[in-house]
């Protein structure tokens, strides 16, 4: 993380996570009139995405080439291989939501968050305290009771579903460790990744899609109407903000925290759903919400209950969180501090 990004007032980590709920909430409420058969009808998610990440790797070549950001060197195979495994986490997730019922995908998403937190006790030695392991089970009871309908699966789509959540938790765990690794900035670390990204999403996606809807896209692009321009290019905008969010908050925070407290997400795109599109919002849905958002509470607390362990015992030798880190280099902690999570050169 650059020098600039470690000295975060709590008023930008406020701002990034306020990014990413509206940028991510403003892109889903825009895919879906896009996608649609009451809309657009524009059926090519994947190839979708490679537009979000062409015009995210566009913003980043202007931003580099005006000197508004630097550009440190990362090794080209770590960019390859992180690509590879976002992609593999994008055509998962897309796979699964086609094979597999819409209650059994929502399943698969809440699963990310212990996904995530094995993943990263195994790749990273990391400990979480029961506090934080409470208000986990909370979010995910919650949420999983407000989304969760009808569930069925098949041999294809749970596999299509364990490729999912693993590639993408791979992905969100990777990005905070790339940017430790190399002190790059979340925007620095985009701008490198999203050119690979949105040239192999263009060049597989259509075929993908082929896959997945059974159209092609130039034969929609042939009759493609002004509104649909539009919404694929509100859709872009929205997607340079997210993009830019999530490396943000992900550097700035962790990986749990960006998947627990990014279920606030769900909750505003139902009540949205019920406000815009008259979708049906019932006791169950509004229960699950607010189980879920007590369980954010709760988690939000716990964070600041750890920081208070780490500020009481500063001399400790344990396995620090991603937030405490961010703490002790900010010069809460004046002797040096050496961790498993930086590693030689992690």
């Amino acid at each position: 993380m650059t020098e600039s990004e470690k000295k975060v007032s709590p008023v930008s980590d406020v701002g990034a996570w306020a990014m990413n709920v509206i940028s991510s909430v403003g892109i889903i409420m825009a895919n879906k009139q896009l996608m649609s058969a009451n809309g657009y009808s524009f059926t090519f998610a994947t190839t979708l995405t490679g537009f979000h990440f062409a015009v995210t790797a566009l913003v980043g070549f202007v931003s580099n080439s005006t000197g508004y950001t630097s550009s440190k060197h990362v090794p080209l195979w770590e960019l390859l291989w992180f690509s590879i495994v976002a992609n593999m986490s994008i055509t998962g997730m897309n796979l699964s939501l086609m094979l597999n019922s819409v209650g059994f995908y929502q399943i698969s998403k809440l699963s990310m968050i212990p996904v995530v937190c094995v993943m990263e006790w195994i790749l990273h030695n990391k400990r979480y305290s029961k506090e934080v392991k409470v208000a986990v089970v909370v979010v995910v009871i919650g949420v999983g009771v407000c989304t969760v309908t009808d569930v069925k699966v098949n041999a294809k789509g749970f596999i299509c579903a364990c490729v999912a959540v693993l590639a993408t938790s791979l992905q969100q765990i990777s990005i905070g460790s790339l940017q430790k690794k190399y002190s790059i900035g979340a925007f620095e670390l985009l701008s490198k990744t999203a050119p690979i990204q949105a040239l192999s999403l263009l060049v597989l996606g259509p075929f993908i899609d082929y896959y997945l809807s059974g159209n092609l896209i130039s034969n929609y692009m042939k009759t493609i109407s002004s509104g649909a321009i539009i919404f694929i290019l509100i859709s872009c905008s929205l997607a340079v903000f997210c993009n830019i969010s999530q490396y943000l908050c992900i550097g700035r925070f962790s990986a749990v925290s960006f998947q627990v407290l990014g279920h606030m997400k769900t909750v505003c795109v139902l009540t949205l759903g019920w406000l815009l599109f008259d979708s049906e919002l019932t006791f169950k849905n509004i229960a699950g919400m607010l189980v879920a958002v007590a369980g954010m509470v709760i988690y939000s607390w716990a964070v600041e209950v750890e920081k208070a362990a780490t500020k009481s015992l500063p001399h400790s030798k344990h396995s620090l969180t991603e937030e405490e880190l961010n703490l002790l280099k900010d010069g809460l902690e004046k002797g040096p501090i050496r961790d498993p999570e930086f590693g030689e050169s992690k």
